[in-house]
């Protein structure tokens, strides 16, 4: 979560920031609790029914659709956890928006939980075919916007060639 010292100066630069500064920072704060919620909710869940399966018997971690389905509810948790983290950023004013890149990643992992739980038997080759296309274009999209940035920190005067 946010640190003491995080509260502190988020208090004490409340006073000028604009309203749309103070409206923003309330909906990312609002975000990061009912997004922590969920992420606890769904931690106890998959806790609960990993333990309970596989102590009842019920759960076979080497099958395959198994395996699949928690390997896909833990991704999902990972990805919950990286967005909520953005957010926590925009509530310490950190950053002031939302990062295309973080954004950018979060989709990634998003495509690869997708490509994980996927049941090959059962997809079209049209759908794998736009999944691809989908990776590829977020793949290249991150990868020219980190191009960008890292012109922007070297600097023009400093630019290898």
């Amino acid at each position: 979560m946010i640190k003491p010292s995080s509260w502190r100066h988020l208090r004490s630069e409340w006073v000028i920031l604009s309203y749309y500064q103070r409206f923003e920072g309330l909906v990312a704060l609002v975000l990061t609790i009912v997004i922590a919620l969920i992420i606890l909710v769904a931690l106890f869940r998959l806790t609960y029914g990993v333990m309970t399966g596989l102590l009842l018997g019920v759960l076979d971690p080497l099958d395959h659709g198994v395996f699949q389905a928690v390997f896909g509810e833990i991704l999902t948790l990972l990805i919950a956890l990286e967005f909520n983290h953005t957010l926590q950023l925009v509530v310490s004013r950190q950053q002031s928006i939302i990062q295309t890149k973080i954004v950018l990643l979060i989709a990634l992992l998003a495509i690869a939980r997708k490509f994980i739980v996927l049941d090959l038997g059962s997809v079209e080759a049209a759908q794998l075919l736009g999944l691809a296309a989908i990776t590829l274009a977020l793949a290249i999209a991150y990868w020219l916007m980190r191009e960008r940035d890292d012109r922007v920190d070297v600097g023009p005067d400093k630019q290898v060639k």
